[in-house]
């Protein structure tokens, strides 16, 4: 009898790129500063040993992603190992051909180490930015996700669709180092898209952002059990977990650095969704045991990561950083420095076992 394959997780960070923000035209000194910082973080993670660096898009004020290609182009240039994705591909309100390409040219220059996270996006923005219609939300996603697809298996496209123009033998070039590029469906709360991105024998990233972990096992679940029906393998499906991040030695010394920023982020995003204002004990639950937020020293950040491989099964991780004006550069990188170490360290002892 062989010996059992021990369990293995990549670890890693994303970033939406939060910035104060600059009204007016030119001068945008808070955002220059703070894409030159992205670029240092990314690159601390590719030297600390993580596999996986993504990054968002939205199309706010109060974000310098809007371009996460042009953004993974450049921290390809500064990277020699880290896998380089989307942490959201707004694909419903983009041009799948226009995506492909992009994210092509990002894995030529990396030398292969390109990856898109498609999803319908939490924020709505980008519908009327670029002249989408909300109430077409889902069924733009469905028909991008199909050509993009289609194009990641197909040089030269035949297609044909509703909210296109359609492609007659199109040649869709640049074709990417990889054989084709990996793409993952993002899932937020929507137990149909855990379905689909089954169906499709895609990988899935859960964004656990807000509800306790476990409440993400019936969608794990789901995905597994619609891969099968649809004669895919759910052992050979990669799956990730996305969640916020903030590590420091001491445990405490975390969620003081942490909660101000967190409180401000929330709260801005609250008073526009209708939510509760976020107070310090709320945030102290969600950082607690069985609550989303991966906030502590290096031995409470890897126990939770172990605790939701253990109920999830996800072979990825990764840690959505959060910067504002009241967490100090130094300390996020401190953070991404525990992770790559003490923490994936703590994770790969812990997954021996």
């Amino acid at each position: 009898m062989g010996k059992s394959k021990k369990a293995s997780m990549e670890l890693g960070i994303s970033t939406f790129g939060e910035v104060e923000p600059e009204r007016g035209s030119g001068g945008a000194l808070k955002s220059h500063r703070r894409m030159q910082e992205l670029l240092i973080e990314t690159r601390l993670a590719d030297e600390v040993g993580l596999q996986v660096v993504a990054v968002g898009e939205h199309h706010r004020p109060d974000f310098i992603v809007s371009a996460p290609e042009v953004v993974l182009g450049a921290i390809a240039a500064v990277t020699s190992k880290v896998r380089l994705s989307s942490s959201v591909t707004v694909l419903s309100s983009a041009d799948p051909v226009r995506t492909f390409q992009q994210f092509a040219t990002v894995d030529l220059i990396s030398g292969g180490r390109a990856e898109i996270l498609a999803g319908r996006g939490s924020f709505i923005e980008s519908f009327p930015l670029f002249g989408y219609d909300l109430e077409d939300y889902d069924d733009l996603f469905i028909e991008k996700l199909g050509l993009l697809l289609q194009i990641n298996q197909e040089e030269v496209v035949n297609w044909k669709g509703k909210y296109r123009p359609s492609l007659q033998r199109q040649g869709i070039y640049p074709r990417p180092y990889q054989r084709s590029l990996p793409i993952w469906i993002g899932v937020g709360g929507t137990p149909a898209s855990a379905a689909r991105a089954g169906r499709l024998g895609l990988p899935m990233t859960l964004a656990i952002l807000g509800g306790r972990p476990e409440q993400f096992v019936s969608y794990v679940e789901l995905y597994k059990k619609s891969a099968r029906e649809a004669g895919h393998d759910p052992a050979s499906l990669p799956l990730a977990v996305n969640s916020q991040l903030h590590i420091a030695e001491d445990s405490q010394t975390a969620a003081n650095d942490f909660y101000p920023v967190y409180e401000q982020l929330m709260n801005r995003v609250g008073r526009e969704r209708g939510w509760s204002p976020m107070t310090r004990a709320h945030f102290e639950a969600l950082r607690g045991p069985d609550g989303p937020l991966l906030v502590g020293n290096p031995e409470e950040v890897a126990e939770k990561i172990v605790y939701e491989h253990r109920i999830l099964g996800q072979t990825r991780f990764l840690g959505q950083m959060i910067k504002g004006e009241g967490l100090p550069h130094e300390k996020v990188l401190r953070s991404i420095e525990l992770l790559g170490t003490r923490v994936a360290a703590l994770v790969r002892e812990k997954l021996a076992v």
